[in-house]
């Protein structure tokens, strides 16, 4: 009696295993610029016409890759595409609100040490709940609601 009621037991152990590989592999890849200034491109070539210039830290999603190029979108749902290796994995956030305050503490209660406006690049520190410590390009290191910024 006791292997009949282990059987079905494995079996749900082998289906979520499965279910958690399948959600992990459609996880969403992110990458950042790693140079001074990449060009995101209508097409996967250098002569497809230039869309934006992404400066570096810049956080992408990656939406397809062809060859050495991928498909991204920012965060504001922009897409284009970048060569990989002007790519990095060195995470990043991007404001999206029009200010976002940088506080010495994770949480509203933390003091105010900073300020970041919509589109200025954060390098991301550490996460902690809602919350993203990050370094503001003039070296100010504070956290930052999550809502209030995009990236990984």
């Amino acid at each position: 009696m006791t292997h009949s009621r282990r059987l079905p037991a494995f079996l749900l152990t082998i289906v979520l295993l499965w279910l958690s590989m399948v959600s992990m592999a459609h996880a969403r890849e992110m990458v950042s610029v790693a140079r001074g200034e990449v060009n995101m491109r209508s097409g996967p070539n250098t002569r497809s016409e230039v869309q934006w210039a992404l400066s570096r830290g810049y956080p992408l999603q990656v939406i397809k890759r062809s060859g050495n190029w991928l498909q991204v979108r920012d965060f504001e749902n922009d897409r284009g595409w970048v060569l990989r290796s002007l790519t990095d994995r060195t995470p990043h956030h991007v404001v999206r609100s029009r200010v976002a305050n940088l506080r010495s503490l994770p949480g509203t209660n933390g003091r105010i040490v900073g300020k970041a406006s919509h589109g200025e690049v954060l390098r991301t520190l550490e996460r902690k709940g809602s919350w993203v410590k990050v370094r503001h390009s003039s070296g100010t290191t504070g956290w930052v609601a999550q809502s209030l910024v995009w990236g990984w």
